[in-house]
């Protein structure tokens, strides 16, 4: 087993170019080892307004969710450099293993 850090970012639709600009930094400048991108159908934040998606409509601040994972000596400058492209309370991380060969 291999030890690594999670990290997981909350964000929404309505902000497109901030995915867009965290995915670029995560993929071209800080290579991570593995990046996943998960829409929510229901959520709210702290300001308890309640985002779904119906059958019916097509709504663009669904909940998103950004998770990535690498080695800690890796993610600890990373996390230094989220901070300021994400808003406070956004980003959560914590240690994990991977099972490696």
């Amino acid at each position: 087993m291999k030890s690594i850090t999670m990290v997981r970012v909350y964000l929404n639709e309505g902000k497109g170019q901030r995915l867009k600009k965290l995915l670029t930094y995560l993929h071209d400048d800080s290579q991570v080892s593995g990046v996943t991108v998960l829409r929510g159908i229901s959520g709210f934040g702290q300001s308890g307004k309640i985002h779904s998606a119906h059958l019916v409509d097509l709504s663009l601040d669904l909940p998103i969710i950004v998770e990535f994972f690498d080695t800690p000596e890796k993610i600890t400058p990373i996390l230094s450099h989220l901070k300021e492209l994400i808003e406070p309370n956004h980003i959560v991380y914590w240690p994990a293993s991977v099972i490696d060969k």
